[in-house]
């Protein structure tokens, strides 16, 4: 009797052990994606140059792990850990961090979701839908590379969706903590004693968005401290971000536009510019996507402006792997030197032509 009665303690021990497991979920996801470029007048001597980019193809590789836990109620816990790759190499992006594109934890229910740590701020999200071209190496990221790496270290989020109302927000008291250089990596920890102001970032966003259409609006603007990259060398300097974004469905295609109104209070001084950007996407064939994008930077008071034209054709394997290739033109106006793959070198004033093809796959 006694084996009996532990023999089913232990049963419903396990029992009770597997429904506790299914209450939660851990998922690992990646993908991989690289190709090569070639690309005209990348110094001021009007050379080219072939090489396998390391920042993005299509989009920036990266490998992650995902889980939720029920909490009951409607409650979950949530969190992301998300490391990106640098494919030609195989060392780590975002400035050499081991979970440089998200490390987060938050709660998520009925209100939307709550989240701390290093997550993609109201910038990232409000483009999402209307940037057709998204990270890809030819794209709007050549121009402003800040907004394909709109992360915020140290931050509080909220997200939520009311019937179709987008809101948002993040609070940093320390936007990058990461000195390694570039967009990505900018060195302003923040969390100074006295000096709340430094390095604090403030996003928000707001916008309607259906399946059919939508549109948003978002702010973001980030203060500096010593030692900060971008001339932000004091809490009194700040970038600011106001953005519109607009897409709609036409068919089985989409149309996608948005401006960036951009306003840099740095030691060098002040600087205003707008990015516009106009996209299309339409699936020529079920396995064969087409997207072009035309996009102008104007620098006010200058005439270093910058114009862009680029295409891309992804032929999809299968729902995980699929091929691309690309062209591109970016017209450098005055003394601009924007180069036309994000991340890569331009001759001041010249125009630079670019092709490109790779593969991506993810899991």
């Amino acid at each position: 009797m006694k084996n009996s009665i532990r023999g089913a303690v232990a049963l419903m021990a396990c029992v009770g052990a597997s429904a506790a497991m299914a209450q939660s979920s851990v998922t690992v996801y990646g993908l991989l994606d690289t190709g090569v470029v070639h690309t005209t007048n990348a110094n001021a001597a009007g050379d080219s140059v072939t090489k396998m980019p390391s920042l993005t193809g299509s989009f920036p590789s990266r490998i992650g792990f995902r889980g939720a836990e029920d909490l009951g109620g409607g409650l979950q816990l949530v969190f992301t850990l998300e490391a990106g790759l640098t494919m030609d190499s195989g060392s780590m992006g975002q400035g050499n961090r081991l979970f440089g594109r998200q490390a987060s934890v938050g709660l998520k229910g009925a209100f939307g979701t709550v989240t701390l740590g290093r997550q993609i701020n109201m910038t990232y999200i409000a483009g999402m839908k209307s940037d057709v071209m998204g990270p890809n190496l030819f794209a709007i990221g050549s121009i402003d590379p800040y907004l394909p790496n709109a992360r915020s270290d140290n931050a509080i989020g909220y997200l939520g969706n009311f019937n179709n109302f987008v809101i948002g927000a993040t609070y940093s008291t320390g936007r990058d903590v990461s000195a390694a250089g570039g967009p990505a990596a900018t060195g302003c920890p923040g969390e100074v004693a006295g000096n709340s102001k430094a390095c604090r970032q403030i996003t928000g966003l707001f916008g309607y968005e259906t399946p059919a259409w939508g549109l948003n609006a978002s702010y973001d603007i980030m203060y500096g401290n010593v030692g900060a990259a971008g001339g932000l060398t004091s809490s009194d300097n700040s970038d600011k971000r106001v953005t519109a974004n607009g897409y709609v469905k036409v068919g089985e295609g989409k149309i996608g536009a948005g401006i960036v109104d951009r306003t840099t209070r740095a030691a060098t001084g002040l600087s205003e510019s707008d990015l516009y950007f106009l996209g299309v996407s339409y699936p020529v064939t079920p396995l064969t996507t087409l997207d072009t994008q035309v996009a102008r930077r104007d620098l006010k008071n200058s005439s270093a402006d910058a114009t862009m034209v680029v295409a891309r054709l992804t032929y999809y394997f299968s729902k995980r792997t699929a091929s691309y290739v690309g062209i591109g033109r970016m017209k450098n106006s005055g003394l601009s030197a924007i180069a036309l793959d994000a991340g890569g070198t331009v001759g001041a004033g010249k125009t630079q032509n670019g092709v490109m093809a790779g593969l991506r796959h993810s899991f």
